[in-house]
């Protein structure tokens, strides 16, 4: 027993020395700088100055030194005199940045704000792992704009997921970190790279690495206190509890709360400043003093992807009616999992207010219109119709009635669907959207004897889905037809004329829904085979931590494909990866809608390969959640992209609207949480809604807005 006590005293004695014997970093700075939190958990001593001479005269011969931003980016860090030449004298090696002019600078004092720049290696320093080209995300840069003749990185935008596939060519180019002397000079803030929510992590640590072994000479690192302040709720492999799940649920719904998306009436004038026309309702979040809604001035859309230096991220200040369907069946189907009434009242608010608002009011309220019954796309362009977005808002408002158990809004539902059925063609397609002023111009009966063809299943899809469903609840032939009609040429098409917006995954994933509903209406061997089809097709880029990759299809297809040059990057609408085989997944178009329909097609064919699927992708997007205890708005939220290898939030962000760090409450969240209840409940959509009474008014509204098409 002493032998073991005395092994144990000799060892931590041991470890005590190894602690101990680094090398001293002296740092004027703040003490909670991340740089310094990290090196503190590798076992760095410090000694800490206010004042830059005092401390570098008062240094022994071949010390180390950093000098860190405070002030970041209000005011550059001043240079004193005679700085550089005591520095080289003393050999004392360093780490300066965001400095003030000094001799040898040349700087025209201006510092740039950048937005959609990234970093980019253009040396050999950092060896293979962080080579030429190789891409670090630094959010919100701003960078003096200086020119040095031999940098290590410079700022520029730049297209590419890892690497800057094209090169620097095309666009502006800035310096920002280099070497001078014994030291590394930074013409930005790079120290708080947790706060600023720089990525990837493997990136910033490699680039840290290499400054930190060049000033002591120590090359091993643990990386254990390594920190983030925003992170996925679990790791990849963690085991799942299915109070886990519960949890994810009331964390999703909570989320709406956390980041104030309910307007209040006392700040909606704040909101109606930065929401604007609508055509960049791009403002800050919500400030502290505001309260949180109560659903009945509607829920607002999300994050912007892009983030500020201290991490946190813009708000998208828009009221889209989708997104007030989608919220209320998240939060009815909380309710419901949860035992949280409170959660009813405002999925009620927002059902109400969809229908108060003028989303659905003016000309889609007359019945002499050919817009009644439809659903406006948002409150600055209620005259824009958008299928798919009229189907979510439909599959929402009527999910959040079963869960509720209300009939309250069938009659709006009827014509809802019906506004949309008589709006589409002969061949089953309604193209990707309608306006008034051509709808008023041509009348509902062009649309409906017109013999468009357009398979989108991203656009036309979900509004089979939702003809399906009626079909089944009314008996109405017709409905079933023209479903059947655009699903069968869609499918003929698969793949080489399918045409995709941003990568065929999601198209796939969208068409999945119809499929399956399909099956549940006409269970026959040609139905199960086109289900299988795409479902199979779908889950051979499902790797084993359930996240499906991404994946672009061909070339002349695409609405938006990837970035054809740097100068485009950030310009348009645009895919999270850059190639196929690029390790992503997309929580906006694919992943969430593929959760909804996956638990449908595997309730509709009881396929234990579908169920196996969908478990896995439930537990994917379980562990993905958003986790922050510094950004409580973020806390609880899903990003639209993840980098599963990597296990973290990191895509290319080249979406000019809804890019890799964006949230929406509608398409992302909500169909998230309500499919994970779903998925709790043992239970499909198809089931939850069986028992609903809106083919009562069926027949009214049919002959009301079909006439002698009925």
């Amino acid at each position: 027993m002493l032998r073991f006590w005395l092994l144990i005293l000799i060892s931590a004695f041991i470890n005590s020395c190894n602690l101990t014997s680094k090398d001293k970093i002296h740092v004027i700075g703040s003490e909670d700088s991340d740089l310094i939190h990290w090196l503190k958990g590798e076992g760095y001593p410090f000694e800490f100055h206010t004042e830059i001479m005092p401390a570098v005269e008062a240094m022994e011969k071949g010390a180390i030194l950093m000098v860190l931003s405070t002030d970041y980016p209000k005011k550059r860090v001043s240079v004193p005199e005679g700085f550089f030449t005591t520095v080289q004298q003393k050999n004392i090696k360093f780490y300066l940045e965001f400095p003030e002019d000094f001799e040898g600078l040349e700087s025209n004092g201006e510092v740039l704000k950048t937005r959609l720049e990234r970093a980019v290696v253009v040396s050999d320093e950092f060896g293979d792992e962080l080579n030429r080209m190789k891409i670090l995300g630094i959010n919100d840069c701003h960078v003096i704009s200086a020119e040095v003749s031999d940098p290590l990185l410079v700022v520029a935008k730049v297209a590419g997921l890892d690497s800057a596939v094209y090169g620097l060519e095309g666009v502006p180019v800035y310096p920002l970190l280099f070497k001078k002397d014994q030291g590394f000079i930074a013409l930005s803030k790079l120290s708080d790279f947790a706060k600023g929510r720089f990525g990837p992590e493997a990136h910033w640590k490699i680039l840290w690495s290499h400054i930190v072994s060049e000033l002591t000479g120590e090359s091993d690192f643990s990386y254990n206190s390594w920190p983030r302040n925003v992170e996925p709720a679990f790791n990849a492999t963690e085991s799942l509890s299915h109070t886990d799940k519960m949890n994810s649920v009331r964390n999703g719904v909570d989320w709406f709360d956390k980041g104030k998306f309910y307007i209040a009436k006392e700040w909606k004038d704040y909101w109606l400043k930065y929401q604007g026309d609508g055509t960049n309702p791009i403002g800050p979040l919500v400030p502290e003093k505001y309260a949180s809604g109560d659903g009945s001035e509607g829920l607002l859309e999300g994050h912007s992807s892009n983030i500020f230096y201290d991490g946190t991220q813009q708000y998208r200040y828009w009221i889209r009616a989708d997104v007030q369907g989608e919220g209320a069946y998240a939060l009815a189907a909380a309710a419901n999992l949860l035992g949280e009434p409170s959660f009813n009242v405002k999925a009620e608010n927002l059902v109400k207010f969809l229908y108060r608002e003028n989303l659905t009011n003016g000309p889609r309220n007359n019945p002499d219109s050919a817009a009644y019954g439809l659903i406006g796309w948002s409150n600055t362009h209620p005259f824009v119709y958008y299928g798919d977005d009229n189907a979510r808002a439909i599959l929402g408002v009527i999910g959040a009635m079963a869960h509720m158990q209300k009939e309250d809004w069938n009659e709006e539902m009827t014509e809802a669907i019906l506004a949309n059925f008589r709006t589409t063609g002969q061949n089953g397609f309604r193209s990707n959207r309608l306006n008034n002023t051509n709808l008023h111009q041509l009348g509902w009966k062009h649309y409906w004897n017109q013999e468009t063809i357009n398979p989108a299943p991203h656009f036309e899809s979900w509004m089979w889905a939702n003809y399906l469903w009626l079909y089944d609840k009314t008996g109405y032939e017709p409905l079933l037809t023209k479903a059947k009609k655009g699903i069968e040429i869609t499918m003929e098409s698969y793949p080489q004329d399918w045409l995709w917006t941003n990568g065929i995954q999601q198209e796939r994933a969208r068409m999945i829904l119809p499929l399956a509903w399909l099956v549940k209406v006409e269970d026959t061997p040609k139905h199960r085979e086109w289900l299988d089809k795409i479902v199979s097709k779908l889950l051979e880029n499902q790797v084993e931590s359930g996240a499906i990759r991404e994946e672009l299809g061909g070339a002349d297809k695409g609405r938006y494909g990837r970035t054809s040059s740097n100068q485009e990057y950030g310009l348009h609408e645009a895919p999270l990866i850059f190639e196929n085989g690029d390790p992503i997944a997309d929580m906006l178009y694919t992943s969430n809608f593929a959760f909804f329909s996956l638990n449908e097609a595997a309730h509709a064919t009881n396929n234990p390969e579908y169920f196996k699927a969908l478990e896995k992708l439930s537990d994917f997007l379980t562990r993905i959640q958003v986790k922050s205890d510094t950004i409580k708005d973020l806390d609880g939220a899903w990003f639209r992209g993840f980098d599963y290898e990597r296990w973290e939030y990191w895509a290319s962000n080249a979406d000019s609207g809804w890019g890799a760090w964006g949230t929406l409450t509608g398409w992302t969240q909500s169909w998230i949480v309500a499919t994970q209840v779903l998925v709790l409940q043992e239970q499909s959509y198809w089931e939850l809604t069986k028992n609903s009474k809106i083919g009562e008014s069926f027949d009214e509204k049919s002959s009301l807005m079909l006439e002698e098409y009925k």
